[in-house]
C-alpha cells in the first residue's frame, strides 16, 4: 500500500500501514477503513494510501462548527443532504475523498438504493469544504480543491484559519481568495446559505 504521510507522527500510524508500496485497490481500501476506523483514510486516483489522524482539539472544535451551520441550513431549506468529515466519495476519477464538510442535491441522494447509501457516495459532493489543519500543506490542499472542481463539484471553499483567508473554488474559474472575511456566501447554489467564520477563526 502505498501512503502519503504528511508531517504526521508515526506514533499515530499503525506500523502494518509503514512502508508498504503496492496499489491499494477499492476494496482493499473499504477493508482498511473498517479496520482503522479511528483514523481518516483517503485514497488517491492512481492508489495511493493518504492516512490522516485525528486533529488538534481547536481544528476539531471549527470542524464542528462548520459542519453545524451547514446541517442547520441543510434542514430548513431540504433541498439537498449534508455530510460531515467521516463520509467518504467514490470520485469519478477513482479516488475516495472525505471532506471536512460536503453537500449534495437530494435527487442524488433520493436515487441510491439503502445498500448503496451504506457504502461510499458514488460521486463527487456538489459542495465540498477543505478545512486546514495546523499539518496539512496547503499547496495539497489545493490540488484536491482542483480535483473536487474536475469530478463534478459546482462550489468549493478552502478555509485556512491561520492566515483567516477563504479559497473560492468554481468550475472554469479563476480561484477568489478572501482575506479576513467574516462571512462566506453559497450563493448560488446553498441560497440564503451564509458561513459565519468569526466562530471558526
Amino acid at each position: 500500500m502505498a501512503q502519503k504521510l504528511t508531517q504526521i507522527d508515526d506514533a499515530y500510524i499503525p506500523p502494518e500501514l509503514i512502508g508498504v508500496t503496492q496499489r491499494v485497490t477499492p476494496e482493499q481500501f473499504e477493508e482498511l477503513c473498517r479496520k482503522y476506523s479511528k483514523l481518516r483514510l483517503e485514497l488517491t486516483s492512481t492508489g495511493e494510501l493518504i492516512v490522516m489522524p485525528p486533529t488538534g482539539a481547536e481544528t476539531g472544535r471549527s470542524n464542528a462548527h462548520l459542519t453545524y451551520q451547514l446541517m442547520a441550513w441543510t434542514e430548513k431549506d431540504a433541498t439537498g443532504v449534508c455530510f460531515g468529515n467521516t463520509a467518504g466519495f467514490t470520485l469519478p476519477n477513482g479516488a475516495i475523498r472525505s471532506p471536512d464538510a460536503s453537500w449534495i442535491k437530494r435527487e442524488k441522494w433520493d436515487s441510491l438504493t439503502n445498500q448503496q447509501k451504506k457504502r461510499f457516495g458514488p460521486w463527487c459532493p456538489d459542495f465540498v469544504v477543505e478545512l486546514r489543519s495546523p499539518s496539512d500543506r496547503l499547496s495539497e490542499l489545493r490540488d484536491k480543491m482542483a480535483e473536487y472542481m474536475e469530478t463534478g463539484a459546482s462550489l468549493g471553499w478552502l478555509i485556512d484559519p491561520s492566515k483567516r483567508q477563504v479559497y473560492v473554488y468554481r468550475p472554469d474559474e479563476e480561484v477568489v481568495i478572501l482575506d479576513n472575511p467574516e462571512t462566506v456566501s453559497g450563493e448560488p447554489l446553498l441560497p440564503g446559505f451564509k458561513l459565519n467564520l468569526t466562530e471558526l477563526w
